[in-house]
């Protein structure tokens, strides 16, 4: 089974820089989309195959997650069950038969900070759902997290040291979620491997000199961390200021 997460910084944007043709080569069962930018109506993508599973933000052109799945999924939840958040369309949970699919599009603190505290309490209320769902059936989390957890997830930590992103509290709340039983599928794989990151300001040449950060992530219940195949960043791929992160289970 392969899984590929991808925060496209606007799908309406990322369909005219080659999206469908990455979405198609991927050939993936499950694909999940972060920041979609747009309401109920504005798009029609033609999938054939796929269920699609969308969650807008009540404000315009902002934030919303999306899921292409082959397979019809037993149930389907939309948001976290926190108003606060459900606003603005940050989660999509699918269930199988085997597992939960949780898709998230986590708040940024913003760069002074702003809404750090609402960014914590985001992620208490996420780590909750995702315990409840454990209890059932084992999960996997995907999506634009917005923290790199450890130095080696960025390529200037020493500078960006409390900075959005990198706050001693947002990385605190990734080891806590990871502690309670959970997987960083890449690092379970690769754990010392330096260089790979996700995302990459915009500003001049960053990425070309791959100045960047690694937020996107795949995380599992630890039960389905033997069924890792292989955790990959297609860093590669362009359309967006992230790059598409998969997944690969027995």
């Amino acid at each position: 089974m392969k899984l590929v997460s991808w925060n496209v910084n606007g799908i309406r944007a990322c369909t005219g820089k080659g999206f469908l043709d990455y979405f198609k080569s991927a050939e993936a069962d499950l694909f999940c989309i972060q920041e979609t930018k747009l309401q109920e109506g504005q798009i029609n993508l033609e999938l054939d195959g796929y269920h699609q599973f969308w969650n807008y933000a009540e404000k315009k052109g902002y934030s919303g997650t999306a899921i292409f799945s082959k397979a019809k999924p037993l149930s389907v939840q939309y948001g976290i069950g926190a108003a606060e958040y459900d606003c603005e369309g940050r989660a999509i949970t699918l269930e199988f038969d085997r597992f939960y699919l949780v898709n998230v599009y986590t708040p940024n603190s913003q760069r002074d900070l702003a809404r750090l505290d609402y960014r914590l309490s985001w992620e208490d209320k996420l780590r909750k759902h995702l315990l409840v769902l454990d209890e059932n059936k084992p999960l996997i989390l995907c999506g634009d997290l917005n923290v790199a957890h450890e130095a080696i997830d960025l390529k200037n930590p020493k500078p960006n040291r409390g900075n959005s992103g990198f706050t001693d509290e947002e990385r605190g709340k990734m080891t806590e979620l990871l502690s309670n039983g959970f997987v960083d599928s890449y690092r379970h794989l690769y754990p010392d491997t330096e260089g790979v990151y996700t995302w990459w300001s915009y500003m001049n040449k960053v990425r070309e000199r791959n100045i960047g950060w690694r937020i996107d992530y795949f995380i599992l219940s630890e039960r389905l961390a033997p069924s890792i195949i292989n955790a990959g960043v297609e860093c590669l791929v362009m359309g967006s200021d992230h790059c598409p992160v998969t997944l690969e289970l027995e």
